[in-house]
């Protein structure tokens, strides 16, 4: 039989979290929330659950004492914890506990109807106690207790403290086991705050010198000649080779079997990855390919079979085939190569439609590479200004800003997926598993704690300068993301996607600003 009652400030206890009002409206969360039978001598041990512990000098521990309505104090004693953390230990009087007890009793003796009383009439304690049961009475008035006391406890820190991020260390059972009417109620609560940016420079942001690299691929002139080449393929006819082997240009159609070689040199377990069947290679674009594996086909011909050892680089995209030595086999099946057009001005409107010459088509073509060379390089200075700020400042990164900027990027990376049409109802269904997000936590630490540090450096640049965006933007910017939301029928929290939003705002303003104060320089790679 169990009670939530408000106007006593109780909560189920079979629940195992509760929230208080607060001006931050936190959310308080404790481990083994049970229930069990016990007596008036209503008591709980301190015992807290399994956490980190660093020794903390005694000058680090603040002593404060948050006063009752009925003049007896609070006891709150709080220390520092890793993590940007604050461990507060609570010693609760017994007048505030008899308070929460009474108030517990009025509320259970309003909501109950005790066979042989007339509603309103005041039943007997010992009465009411054994009607409701002790063990709900009891479990009742610790959380008003609770609920009366947290919001005392955690006040120095209200303007700080994390939303979702307290949780009461000391065990349900042990509070509910060592509980006493007559005796002072004690109890550990933990709280994560915003935690300090420590630049560690002298000059923190001042003086900044940034080096881009930008990547040859980008380059317009370049990028430009390779996608009139792609255009300009992809109006060939494709024809058989008859009567040579295998010449760069051609485009083969492979059977491709692997096996790893052992350090003996005999052969080992089959390199599923490494294998395909009716694999369609075009020999122009071969950057992606083995080093040498090109290389050993060169001159096979249909119906043929080659077999050759090839060692995977250390720099192997592919991890698990990082120096691994493997015995390759291919058979080719076809063997094609590309009858193409000249290119002259008849071809240019195949090429680009709307143009009429071939130098219209080039003009065209490389403007449209210079727009993407622009947004590449601007692209790549952003991120080379973020990775520089991230490496100039310490912050001990609360767990619940990890657990939030974490979720909230694998959020953005689902509904990337979804927008790309890369994932049906059931595999959303299961990457979305408290499991998969998790384990997406775990693999990403390194790169969530760069991106919060890099955050937090931007948050505090734009407050130092005073800059500002227009509340305009904020609205059509938090407009645009909701609907993208909706438009995939994904749910969301409208003021955490304004946070979000306000996130970017603030970084594109921070930027900005640093790019016309701090020194740049480009490399080509």
């Amino acid at each position: 039989m169990e009670l939530a009652t408000a106007a006593a400030g109780v909560a189920s206890a079979a629940r195992p979290c509760t929230r208080f009002s607060s001006p931050r409206a936190v959310s308080v969360s404790w481990n083994n929330c049970s229930l069990a039978s016990s007596s008036r001598s209503l008591s709980t041990s301190s015992a807290s659950t399994s956490q980190r512990r660093l020794p903390i000098a005694s000058a680090a521990v603040e002593l404060r004492e948050a006063t009752s309505g009925g003049g007896d104090s609070v006891r709150v004693t709080k220390t520092p914890q890793p993590g940007s953390s604050v461990k507060f230990s609570v010693e609760v009087p017994t007048s505030v506990i008899d308070e929460c007890y009474q108030l517990t009793l009025k509320e259970y003796g309003k909501r109950y109807k005790v066979p042989g009383f007339r509603p309103g009439k005041v039943v007997p304690e010992n009465i009411l106690i054994n009607y409701v049961g002790p063990e709900h009475v009891q479990n009742a008035t610790i959380e008003a207790i609770l609920k009366r006391t947290l919001p005392q406890a955690l006040s120095s820190v209200e303007d700080k403290a994390l939303e979702d991020s307290v949780r009461i260390l000391t065990k349900f059972d042990d509070m509910r086991n060592s509980f006493s009417l007559d005796d002072v109620f004690r109890y550990d609560v933990a709280v994560d705050v915003s935690p300090e940016v420590r630049w560690l420079s002298e000059d923190k942001y001042k003086n900044l010198k940034v080096v881009v690299e930008i990547d040859d691929a980008v380059d317009a002139e370049k990028a430009a000649e390779v996608e009139l080449k792609r255009r300009h393929k992809a109006l060939g006819l494709l024809k058989i080779v008859a009567e040579r082997g295998l010449q760069v240009g051609d485009l083969v159609v492979l059977d491709i079997f692997a096996e790893n070689i052992k350090s003996d040199g005999s052969k080992g377990e089959k390199i599923s990855s490494a294998e395909a069947t009716g694999f369609h290679l075009d020999t122009e674009n071969n950057d992606s390919l083995v080093p040498g594996f090109l290389g050993s086909l060169i001159g096979i011909r249909p119906g043929e079979t080659r077999s050759f050892p090839i060692q995977f680089p250390e720099s192997y995209a592919q991890e698990s085939l990082r120096g691994v030595r493997a015995q390759f086999t291919v058979v080719c099946k076809e063997l094609f190569y590309r009858q193409l057009p000249e290119k002259d001005d008849s071809l240019a409107e195949k090429l680009l439609p709307g143009c009429t010459t071939m130098d219209e088509v080039r003009e065209r073509i490389l403007e449209r590479c210079k727009e993407v060379e622009k947004t590449a390089i601007e692209q790549a200075t952003d991120n080379a200004i973020l990775d520089q700020l991230g490496k100039l400042v310490e912050v001990d990164i609360p767990r619940a800003l990890f657990q939030e900027q974490g979720q909230q990027l694998y959020g953005a990376k689902l509904l990337q997926l979804q927008a790309e049409r890369k994932l049906d109802k059931d595999q959303l269904a299961s990457l979305s598993s408290q499991r998969s997000v998790q384990q997406y936590l775990e693999d990403e630490k390194e790169n969530i704690n760069r991106i919060i540090k890099q955050m937090l450096a931007v948050s505090e640049i734009f407050k130092s300068e005073n800059l500002q965006y227009s509340t305009d933007q904020l609205v059509k910017e938090v407009e645009n993301s909701v609907a993208e939301f909706k438009q995939y029928n994904q749910d969301y929290d409208e003021d955490s996607i304004k946070q979000q939003v306000q996130d970017i705002l603030e970084s594109a303003k921070v930027l900005e600003w640093l790019k016309e104060n701090c020194t740049i320089e480009y490399i080509r790679r």
